[in-house]
C-alpha cells in the first residue's frame, strides 16, 4: 500500500507533532511581524518560523514520504539547508541597510557611527 494512508499510528504521533511544533512557531512569527513596533524588533520575529518552523514541518515531510514511497527523500533536507543558510544573512543584511539608512537621515533614535580609525602613515612615528 502506497501512499499517506498506510502510516503507522507510531509514526503518525512524531509527524503530527512537527507539523504542529513548526506551524505553531510560522504563526509565533507572524504574529510577532505583526504586533512588535520598531523595525529593529519586527526583523527578528519572522526569523522564528523561517528557521525553526521550516525545519520541524521539513522533518515531519520527510519522515512521512520517506516511509509511504519506501525510499528516503532528501529534497527536504536541500530546501532546509537553503533556508537556513539564507535566513540570518538577510536579516543582517535587512538590518544594516536599515541601520545605514537611520544614520544618513540623522535620527535622534540611532546612536552614531563609530569614529573610522585610519591607520597612521608610514613613518608618522619617527619625528
Amino acid at each position: 500500500m502506497s501512499g499517506l494512508e498506510g502510516l503507522p499510528p507510531w509514526l503518525i504521533l512524531p509527524v503530527a507533532g512537527f507539523l504542529v511544533l513548526g506551524s505553531t512557531l510560522t504563526l509565533l512569527g507572524a504574529f510577532g511581524l505583526l504586533h512588535l513596533k520598531s523595525f529593529y524588533d519586527r526583523i527578528h520575529a519572522p526569523t522564528l518560523g523561517t528557521s525553526w518552523g521550516t525545519a520541524a514541518i521539513l522533518l515531519a515531510s520527510a519522515l512521512s514520504w520517506s516511509w509511504a514511497e519506501d525510499r528516503v527523500f532528501l529534497h527536504e533536507l536541500v530546501i532546509g539547508i537553503c533556508v537556513m543558510a539564507t535566513t540570518p544573512v538577510t536579516l543582517m543584511v535587512l538590518g544594516r541597510a536599515a541601520l545605514h539608512r537611520d544614520r544618513t537621515e540623522g535620527r535622534g533614535d540611532v546612536p552614531p557611527a563609530p569614529p573610522r580609525t585610519e591607520p597612521a602613515p608610514e613613518g608618522a612615528d619617527k619625528a
